[in-house]
């Protein structure tokens, strides 16, 4: 079944929850980072690592066993495992408000900080810029300055992001369950595997989406077609030096409460969201990675209510993916041109 759009059809439907953005698209940089903050008493948290070639933080914490109960931030950031050093940020600027895990005397604190990112080294032109602990403190400042709303397409995590050849980006969707509760998504798309049906060029995901996320989404030319194709089929690994330059990250949410062992669950369910939009999908040159979380603001669910829960996370998950493709722009630097889907069908986006 499909579940209506929340009000903002974004990660802000939850309550509590606060998304921050910063990036960079100068002197050689196209490259930005993501953070979600949790409420006050922190969230419950579980990941999903599918990929071939992950870079992570501090996911161990979040398996089931682990003792850690609740987390106070997430980070997604370009940068590869040099753009880690974001989550250092993020840490630095919760700890300095004295938000973390308490170790010792008042106010001495360790914020949990976990963090996944993507590969979009050098395509601002120049290898070393990067993300790094200053970006994660300007989008902690951005996440509470803002209204908690995040954007779409090439920004934040998404600024750098590229997906078969095609500009990648960040995108967000929500829905309301029967019981009404709220699941939510943020989703960063760049991935080796392509995302267009070679029938017709249409978004493999778009099946999937709600009269909200893009009104009037229809079937590009047989030309449009054909003129994402050659960009779909140019790109993806090379032997004998294949690159791994890839990796589709993200974030599901939502405010029923589920202990460790659900939020794992719905991590894994949420694959089933890439795996609808991107074909191949969880390869060796990507390191698709999905966080969960419950602010655990609503009741716990029963059965039937989770049921419905892991329905939808893989659903908002396809829907934000596809959203985030729609909202991104062409981009040009030093580096290369990576075309929107929408600059190479604008058909497809001609409201009808």
């Amino acid at each position: 079944m499909q579940y209506p759009a929340g009000r903002s059809n974004s990660l802000a439907d939850i309550a509590g929850l606060r998304v921050g953005q910063h990036d960079r698209r100068d002197r050689g940089f196209l490259s930005g980072t993501t953070v979600l903050l949790a409420p006050s008493a922190g969230m419950v948290a579980g990941v999903d690592v599918r990929g071939g070639a992950p870079g992570t933080r501090e996911t161990d914490l979040l398996h089931p066993t682990a003792s850690m109960q609740r987390i106070h931030a997430i980070v997604l950031t370009g940068g590869s495992a040099y753009g880690l050093s974001a989550a250092g940020g993020v840490a630095d600027a919760l700890g300095a408000s004295g938000i973390g895990f308490p170790v010792g005397a008042p106010g001495d604190v360790v914020p949990i900080v976990p963090a996944a990112v993507l590969f979009d080294l050098g395509r601002g032109g120049s290898f070393s810029a990067r993300p790094d602990a200053e970006f994660g403190r300007l989008a902690v400042a951005a996440a509470i300055a803002g209204d908690g709303r995040p954007g779409q397409g090439a920004v934040g995590a998404g600024t750098g992001a590229v997906t078969a050849g095609l500009k990648g980006g960040t995108g967000t969707a929500s829905c309301v369950l029967p019981d009404g509760s709220v699941v939510a998504a943020l989703v960063v798309a760049n991935a080796v595997g392509s995302p267009i049906d070679p029938r017709n060029g249409e978004l493999l995901g778009a099946r999937n989406l709600l009269d909200q996320d893009h009104p009037g989404l229809g079937t590009p030319t047989r030309a449009e077609r054909d003129a994402l194709l050659r960009v779909v089929n140019a790109s993806g690994p090379r032997l004998p030096t294949p690159t791994i330059g890839n990796t589709s990250i993200g974030i599901v949410a939502t405010d029923a409460t589920l202990t460790k062992v659900q939020c794992s669950k719905m991590a894994a369910t949420a694959h089933d969201g890439l795996a609808r939009a991107l074909n191949p999908v969880h390869t060796q040159f990507d390191g698709d990675t999905l966080f969960a979380v419950s602010t655990a603001t609503g009741p716990a669910s029963d059965e039937l209510a989770f049921h419905h829960i892991l329905c939808a996370a893989a659903d908002v998950v396809t829907r934000a993916l596809v959203r985030g493709l729609l909202s991104a722009q062409t981009v040009q630097t030093d580096a290369g041109h990576w075309p929107s889907y929408l600059e190479l069908a604008p058909s497809a986006g001609a409201r009808r």
